[in-house]
């Protein structure tokens, strides 16, 4: 079978190749899946170029946003069947460690994966092994989901966790940095959760635009315009309630958080280059109170309660997939997912 083999974390862009190899045996325990959509997200940009590594196996399949029809059922595997369509939460928490005690599975300090321990979703048949289907990770799908939007469930349950920490609710002020897949997620939920308006900060004007038609009140170019004046002329100079930054620029930290109000609460919620510094004013934070919190991966019912959101229609993942390849034109894929011009990228059968 066709598949993405990552070599290692050097040499970007030819530590990888599009090859041929051995299909995966599916065990008594696994189910084997036959890839439907795979998309590609700011981590596999981090993964590919060696930003990322832990967790990641030299001469491995990654791709962790997944969805596909299931070719193989092992015989010990119960309440799946061969032709069921589903999507696949990626993270396996170990259940016994502090962190999963504490009740924080998703900072699981023995987590394991797909696309990191085990391959992922940029091969033809994926196995999915006993433990992810014994945690409760493999979802069925209606239907009426399509298969990318079926991948986009895993961004989407990231996003669920990030919304619980920064708190969003009834008559919120938003403010979202970066109108990207990620961006725009935030941007449905706020809205679902009550926020009164969103205001979306954004540089390049066709993700401006479809931040608009999904709700943003105002689609700010903080090239151009005054982002910090536009903020608090639309809060009576008192600054908004949420701020989620889901772009990982240092530079923008301090900036940003100068445009919440008091007592209210910035997410750090992109992937910021590990080992950089920002510098902001903690001055800020204390006589402001502001809450600052930071978001990892998913719990499983973040997991469950984004794809009972996309089956029932309540939020529009298609609306974020821009571009969709074969797993042979997978290059022109990756290359157009750096440029970072594009919206969703999707791998699909």
């Amino acid at each position: 079978m066709k598949a993405v083999v990552l070599h290692g974390p050097e040499n970007y862009p030819n530590n990888y190749e599009v090859m041929d190899i051995e299909k995966p045996v599916c065990g008594d325990g696994d189910i084997l899946l036959k890839m439907k959509a795979a998309a590609l997200c700011g981590t596999d940009k981090r993964i590919f170029t060696g930003a990322k590594t832990k967790g990641v196996r030299k001469d491995s399949v990654v791709g962790h946003e997944i969805c596909g029809l299931i070719e193989q059922v092992g015989k010990n595997v119960k309440g799946y069947a061969v032709g069921d369509r589903v999507a696949i939460a990626n993270v396996i928490p170990c259940g016994h460690c502090s962190a999963c005690l504490s009740g924080r599975e998703n900072a699981c300090l023995h987590r394991q994966a797909i696309g990191y321990e085990f391959n992922g979703g940029f091969e033809e048949y994926v196995l999915i092994p006993q433990v992810c289907i014994e945690s409760g990770n493999v979802v069925k799908l209606p239907d009426t989901v399509s298969y990318a939007a079926g991948a986009l469930i895993e961004p989407l349950a990231c996003c669920i966790r990030g919304l619980r920490n920064t708190g969003t609710g009834f008559n919120d002020t938003v403010l979202i940095i970066g109108a990207g897949p990620i961006g725009l997620m935030h941007l449905q939920l706020s809205l679902i959760s009550g926020a009164r308006e969103v205001i979306v900060s954004e540089l390049d004007p066709e993700k401006r635009a479809l931040a608009l038609k999904l709700g943003a009140k105002i689609a700010v170019d903080p090239a151009k315009d005054d982002l910090e004046k536009i903020v608090m002329d639309e809060t009576d100079g008192e600054g908004v309630d949420r701020i989620v930054m889901a772009i990982g620029v240092n530079a923008l930290v301090d900036s940003t958080f100068k445009l919440a109000k008091k007592g209210g609460t910035v997410c750090l919620f992109a992937g910021f280059p590990k080992g950089k510094m920002s510098e902001f004013d903690p001055s800020v934070i204390h006589y402001n109170e502001l809450n600052i919190t930071g978001s990892t991966a998913y719990k499983r019912i973040d997991y469950l309660q984004a794809a009972g959101m996309v089956s029932s229609g309540k939020i529009d993942l298609d609306a974020i997939v821009s571009h969709k390849f074969k797993i042979e034109d997978f290059k022109k894929a990756l290359d157009l997912h750096m440029a970072g011009t594009a919206l969703k990228v999707v791998i699909e059968d």
